[in-house]
């Protein structure tokens, strides 16, 4: 399908406001799924590490589905992917209220309206890219901050609507809202050529004509034989030879010539048939391997290993917080007459001030952007480590703070990846990274309540989460030193289509 050049404006604003708004209804709920997780674990008495597997697989099963979620968006477009992925997440909120234990959760809320979130991002992300070139940096920045403000606003929203009708009451309600997503999607118009031919035209054209044999209309051999008998005929009636012997010889010769070409033509068209198959998969199998190959050349480039460790670690250690903040301020007997806002909302409307700040540090030529994504990586484990020590309201929303700014990481680690491995590789390497985040963001709140479990505490917990966090990135910073480059390099050679990252270079 042909595009027309990217607007950078116009109709593309559009796509921004709704593409903001439908980041806001999607993660509204799976981000501040805090405030569920203290109803869910009164209303089932289940564990704490099992009950928070509910909101880790929200928020991590639409990263481990993103090689699907692309598919989709690619095969079907951001349009109708987006209408779809209201219908799940809105669905999914909506039968979650009937959830009549954790595990129902697990498929209603967990699976439901992770991959509807995960599909939603992937069309937004899409479009937008879309319909900008120049700007689509602001473009991108202003649409992911949709996602933190929604963890601000419905962190006390659910709250309050919890208060007034109850957990289904609220789960009902906020799923309702979520329809609003399906106007969103109406909106996000295809930037498409009116002047393109169809894609089936344009896929016929690519079609060797070899190929063509397969969709010519097939005569059965009674026709063959009518046309061949008409021609005899007419060349009778022209030469007016009336033999009707020689005609009964000629017609049953012509039969049995017949039979034999249909043999012929049939036994032709298998062989050419298998063919074809044979080289589809052997190109199939070719592009598998060179899939592999590839990855496996990423993986020799020692920042780029160091990174995929650090952002696995980091999301184990780092995304619990967002989930169980609210619980660690109960189990330190916080009365809630002392909250002033709760604890996720100032980690998310801190998140969208982080992500808006590093972001605009980033594009100065005096930063590197690998030094600044493991400064954060680094602060993020001494936060972490210092919440056991927090035994009030105001220390406790000053740590949120902290996290939640350090956590708008998010929005420089494209920035990170690209410098990694060069723009080449970008989209290969970023697919790589993302499914080890969701992983990540699958297995760390489970792993915090497990430990809270099994000690009765969260200082254990958060100990380990932030130790996680400070060996991601004492590792990723010793692959980036260059002492640590210029050795390695003495010692051999990288291989070729290998990007190693010079920290001497500004980002």
């Amino acid at each position: 399908m042909a595009f027309r050049k990217p607007p950078d404006g116009g109709w593309g604003w559009v796509i921004v406001v709704v593409s903001f708004f439908a980041q806001f209804l999607c993660y509204g709920s799976p981000l501040a799924v805090g405030v569920l997780y203290l109803e869910w674990l009164d209303a089932f008495g289940e564990g704490k590490g099992k009950t928070a597997w509910v909101g880790s697989l929200a928020n991590g099963i639409g990263l481990l589905a993103s090689p699907v979620c692309s598919i989709c968006v690619s095969s079907f477009g951001a349009r109708p992917v987006a209408i779809f992925s209201g219908f799940m997440v809105a669905g999914g909120l909506m039968m979650s209220s009937f959830a009549p234990n954790i595990y129902f959760l697990y498929v209603s809320y967990g699976i439901v309206v992770g991959l509807g979130c995960g599909l939603l991002y992937t069309a937004t992300v899409t479009i937008t890219c879309q319909y900008f070139d120049k700007r689509r940096g602001l473009a991108l920045g202003l649409i992911s901050t949709g996602s933190s403000v929604g963890l601000f606003i419905y962190a006390a929203l659910q709250r309050e609507l919890i208060e007034l009708y109850g957990l289904d009451g609220c789960l009902l309600i906020v799923g309702a809202l979520s329809l609003n997503i399906l106007a969103c999607g109406s909106l996000m118009r295809p930037l498409e050529s009116p002047s393109s031919p169809p894609p089936e035209k344009m896929f016929v054209d690519k079609v060797p004509d070899q190929y063509f044999v397969y969709h010519e209309k097939e005569k059965t051999v009674e026709e063959n034989i009518s046309i061949l008998e008409k021609g005899y005929i007419d060349e009778k009636s022209v030469n007016n030879v009336p033999d009707c012997k020689q005609d009964s010889i000629l017609h049953k010769n012509t039969l049995s010539s017949i039979n034999v070409n249909e043999k012929d033509t049939y036994k032709k068209k298998v062989v050419e048939q298998t063919n074809f198959c044979k080289q589809l998969a052997k190109r199939k199998w070719q592009l598998y391997f060179t899939y592999w190959k590839e990855t496996m050349v990423l993986f020799k480039n020692k920042v780029f290993s160091a990174l995929f460790v650090a952002i696995l670690l980091f999301d184990i250690g780092g995304f619990p917080p967002s989930l169980l903040m609210e619980d660690v301020a109960r189990s330190a007997n916080i009365s809630e007459d002392d909250y002033y806002m709760p604890l996720i909302s100032i980690i998310g409307i801190m998140t969208t001030v982080g992500k808006l700040t590093l972001g605009i540090l980033a594009d100065f030529k005096w930063v590197n952007t690998l030094y600044l994504y493991v400064t954060t990586l680094i602060m993020t484990g001494v936060a972490l480590f210092a919440i056991p020590f927090a035994k009030s309201y105001l220390t406790l929303a000053m740590l949120s703070g902290i996290l939640g700014f350090l956590t708008g990481n998010w929005s420089i680690f494209p920035y990170v990846t690209t410098k990694t491995v060069g723009i080449e590789k970008l989209t290969h390497a970023y697919g790589i990274l993302m499914f080890f985040a969701g992983l990540g963001n699958s297995l760390g709140p489970p792993i915090v309540g497990w430990f809270y479990d099994w000690t009765q505490e969260y200082n254990t917990a958060f100990y380990f989460s932030g130790f996680c966090v400070l060996l991601g990135g004492f590792l990723l910073l010793l692959a980036a030193l260059p002492c640590w480059n210029a050795c390695t390099n003495q010692s051999s050679k990288l291989p070729p289509n290998t990007y190693s990252y010079k920290v001497a270079s500004n980002a």
